[in-house]
C-alpha cells in the first residue's frame, strides 16, 4: 500500500504471517504477484480492484465490509480514496498446515481461491475488525489474540472459499507444495539471499536448463525466478526490521542490496512504506519486568 502523510499505519510481523492496518486518504495495494497468500479486508470506504493481467483480467468495485483474497503468484491491484483496510499475508506452508490441523485436507493438497472478491461474509468482517482493534490498541497479550484470530480467518476462508485439490506430483516445502526440482532452487534462494544468484546457477540446482527451469518455475509459483527471489528478500527484510535493531543499511546488505537507496525503493514498492516508516509503524509485544 502506498504511503501518504495523512495515513495511520499499524503493522504486525510474525514468522508465518504479517498484518498491515491502514487508515488513509489514499490507498494503493501493490499490484505485484507475491509468493504468499494475501487478503485485503476493506473495513471502511470502497476500492477499485483488478486481478490478473491488465488485459483480460477480472476486476470491479468492492465496498466495506468485503475482502480480496489471492493465492501465491496471483496478481491483484487495488486503488481507493478515504479507505480503511487491513492487509494480511500468510506463508503457504502455514496455510496448508492450518488446513491439515483443521482436518480439511492432507498435506498433499494445492489450495487456491477461485472467487477473489468476497462481498458478504459477516463472520470474516467481524474477525477482521477484531484484528484491526487489536493492532490499534496493542495491549499486553495482543500477539496471542492476533494468532487466534488469524487461524479463525484462515479456517473460514478454507471452509467457504478455497479450492483444495490433492496432488501426487508435488512435495511440501517452505514455499508450500512444489515440484522437488524447483524446491532445490527455492532452498538455494532462502539460504543465499545476500548473494547474486544467476539464472544458470538456480537452474543447475534444479538439474534443468535455464529455459526449462524458468518456464517450470513460473508455471508452479506464478512468478519468474528472480521476481520470486526479490519478493523473498523483501519478506526477509520485513522480518529483520521487526525482530532486530540492525540498521537499515545492515539489513539491506543481509538481503542482497549493496546500496541502501536501492533497497529502500524496492521495499517501498512491495510494502508501500519506506523501511524507516515501516519500523515506526510496528506493533511489538510489550515486555514487563
Amino acid at each position: 500500500m502506498t504511503n501518504s502523510a495523512s495515513a495511520k499505519d499499524k503493522i504486525f510481523v510474525h514468522e508465518h504471517y504479517a498484518l498491515h492496518y491502514r487508515h488513509a486518504a489514499r490507498t494503493q495495494w501493490a499490484g505485484e504477484a507475491r509468493p504468499v497468500y494475501a487478503a485485503l479486508f476493506v473495513l471502511g470506504g470502497r476500492v477499485r480492484w483488478q486481478a490478473g493481467e491488465p488485459a483480460g483480467g477480472r476486476g470491479g468495485e468492492l465496498r466495506a465490509p468485503g475482502l480480496l483474497v489471492s493465492a501465491p503468484g496471483e496478481l491483484t491491484g487495488v486503488r481507493g480514496g478515504k479507505v480503511e483496510t487491513l492487509a494480511l499475508s500468510v506463508a503457504p506452508a502455514f496455510v496448508l498446515d492450518c488446513a491439515v490441523r483443521a482436518h480439511l485436507t492432507r498435506d498433499d493438497a494445492r489450495i487456491t481461491f477461485p472467487a477473489q472478491a468476497i462481498e458478504d461474509d459477516p463472520r470474516l468482517a467481524r474477525l477482521a475488525q477484531d484484528l484491526a482493534d487489536e493492532l490499534r490498541a496493542a495491549e499486553t497479550g495482543h500477539e496471542l489474540i492476533v494468532a487466534a484470530l488469524i487461524e479463525q480467518i484462515l479456517i473460514q476462508l478454507l471452509r467457504r472459499y478455497a479450492s483444495i485439490r490433492r496432488t501426487d506430483e508435488l512435495e511440501l516445502s517452505r514455499a508450500g507444495l512444489i515440484d522437488r526440482r524447483i524446491r532445490r532452487a527455492v532452498e538455494l534462494m532462502h539460504s543465499h539471499l545476500d548473494e547474486e544468484l544467476p539464472l544458470e546457477e538456480l537452474a543447475a540446482a534444479a538439474y534443468l536448463s535455464p529455459f526449462h527451469f524458468a518456464r517450470l518455475f513460473k508455471k508452479l509459483t506464478g512468478l519468474p525466478p528472480h521476481a520470486y527471489l526479490a519478493a523473498l528478500r523483501i519478506e526477509r527484510a520485513r522480518t529483520l526490521l521487526a525482530a532486530t535493531d540492525d540498521s537499515i543499511t545492515e539489513i539491506a546488505a543481509r538481503v542482497g542490496y549493496a546500496n541502501s537507496s536501492h533497497f529502500g525503493k524496492a521495499f517501498r514498492r512491495f510494502t508501500g512504506l519506506t523501511p524507516r516508516a515501516f519500523r515506526a509503524a510496528l506493533v511489538k509485544a510489550e515486555v514487563r519486568g
